[in-house]
């Protein structure tokens, strides 16, 4: 511990003294690890979305209710009245960091990228018939059926449809040019990612709120141990830390240099299962996993305080407009030796059960180590593989080397941004029933309807295993007391991030 302190203490130091660029007001973010890609449009990682929404732009975005605003369009698109085409607006006079102008013909080879490459594009590729530039400022998306959630796919900062210039459309974007408050200036790969003003921006509107560029610099430092993000922040080293053990609260609530800041409730754990190789192919394998985890002891050992976390099987929480308990009579069975009658009628063979997990965010390596005590009491044979979070978002694309990896989503606005839900994400989850209940609930636009649709569809995904939901837990991050002006979110945002004197 003291030596990596020690270790991070002196790549600030580095920053200061030797960064590429010298600022008045520098803004300190320790994150959990480094971006290994500035492309929101191909990663659904949450360290790539917090760095590249200050780079990269979309058409709309969330507004602090979660509503859709504009924000590289000019307004809400004009929806045809059987809801397959989407005329949007664009606005005029925005500049990319290369200092060419934003038009309808950048905007329409984006979004058409997005649905080629990007995962929640693809996932909704068969529904769009054409994507075109359809005036100077004007870009037309066509669907073959109506897509109640477009907007919100539109909107979202991960997976993202970013806009890019045309000329540097590739499979691949080395250099990332976007839109956005500001540029990269400069990245050493595990040291820091340096961002800085970019001078040409122009506001979006009132509904997007202001991005003031109040910070010269913002510089992203990674930080994969929890505890050394805590001390760097206790030390005034980092002026936000992310992602923080719940057992930090009360040092950090006690410091006379930072605060805690509770996103609650902030979101629900997964143990994501492998639907297109391996063990959890077989439902009674998934059965088993499902009945055999004790739910209450592993939010207890993740988080250790129940003002952390909520036992509870609903996809939302009580409150949000998407609450249902629709199947949540098999969350938290925790009975092992029902388990072991599933892995009976399976013929489970001794073969290992590969959790593939991170000690980066550490409640998910606690969980894990629960759950894997409590599988082994229902038969199964488990191993364990603990890698850095970067090794296990790409091993998570190999279907061959795992079959549950453990992550977490916060509660988003819309349900269809949960990319697990889809056969085509990473996931698999290709159920003939699933697939026609997401299909009534993405082509349904009725609130009252959708709402009716996706009881179905979260019943399904307890009586399929489609995957499971841990529970509720709020997450812990830091700031500096002098930091002002950062709204607590899961993506915090720090272009009008100021510190007070």
């Amino acid at each position: 511990m003291i030596l990596r302190t020690c270790l991070a203490a002196s790549t600030a130091i580095a920053l200061t003294a030797g960064s590429p660029l010298f600022a008045q007001e520098v803004v300190n973010v320790a994150i959990i690890g480094d971006p290994d890609t500035f492309d929101p449009m191909v990663s659904t990682k949450d360290i790539v979305s917090i760095v590249t929404q200050h780079v990269i732009e979309t058409l709309y975005t969330f507004d602090e209710e979660w509503s859709v605003v504009p924000l590289l369009a000019a307004d809400m698109p004009a929806i045809s009245d059987d809801g397959k085409t989407y005329t949007i607006p664009l606005r005029e006079g925005v500049t990319f960091h290369d200092g060419s102008a934003m038009d309808s013909a950048d905007v329409a080879a984006s979004v058409q990228r997005w649905a080629k490459v990007a995962s929640r594009g693809m996932a909704i590729a068969d529904k769009i018939a054409s994507i075109e530039a359809t005036g100077p400022a004007e870009v037309t998306i066509t669907l073959n059926e109506s897509y109640a959630p477009l907007l919100s796919l539109l909107a979202f900062s991960n997976s993202a449809a970013a806009i890019y210039p045309e000329e540097i459309l590739a499979d691949q974007i080395e250099k990332p040019v976007g839109t956005g408050p500001y540029k990269v200036e400069s990245r050493v790969p595990d040291q820091y990612t340096q961002l800085v003003r970019f001078d040409g921006y122009t506001q979006p509107g009132d509904a997007a709120g202001e991005r003031a560029q109040t910070p010269d610099e913002i510089r992203f430092v990674p930080v994969p141990d929890p505890n050394t993000r805590v001390e760097g922040l206790l030390s005034g080293q980092f002026d936000y830390a992310d992602s923080l053990p719940t057992e930090a609260y009360d040092r950090i609530a006690a410091s006379d240099v930072a605060e805690p800041v509770l996103l609650e409730p902030f979101g629900w754990p997964i143990f994501a299962l492998n639907h297109k190789e391996g063990l959890a192919t077989d439902l009674n394998i998934r059965r088993a996993i499902q009945a055999a985890l004790p739910v209450d002891d592993m939010l207890f050992a993740a988080f250790g305080d129940e003002k952390f976390f909520q036992t509870d099987g609903a996809f939302y929480p009580e409150g949000w407009a998407w609450y249902t308990d629709a199947g949540t009579d098999l969350y938290n069975i925790n009975d092992q030796a029902k388990a072991a009658e599933y892995l009976e009628e399976a013929g489970y063979d001794g073969s290992p059960l590969r959790i593939l997990t991170s000690r980066q965010y550490e409640f998910h390596y606690k969980m894990a180590e629960v759950a894997a005590m409590a599988l082994e009491m229902a038969g199964f044979t488990v191993q364990m593989d603990v890698v850095d979070w970067a090794t296990l978002a790409q091993n998570r694309d190999n279907p061959a080397v795992w079959d549950i990896y453990i992550t977490h989503s916060p509660f988003l606005p819309e349900p269809a941004l949960t990319s697990i839900f889809f056969s085509s994400s990473r996931e698999g989850w290709d159920n003939a029933e699933k697939n026609e209940i997401l299909a009534r609930f993405t082509s349904e636009t009725d609130p009252q309807a959708r709402k009716e649709v996706f009881a179905e569809l979260q019943a399904k995904a307890y009586e399929d295993v489609g995957l499971l939901k841990i529970g509720n837990f709020n997450a812990l991050h830091g700031k500096a007391k002098a930091l002002d002006s950062v709204s607590p979110s899961p993506w915090p945002a720090f272009w009008n991030a100021s510190k007070a004197d």
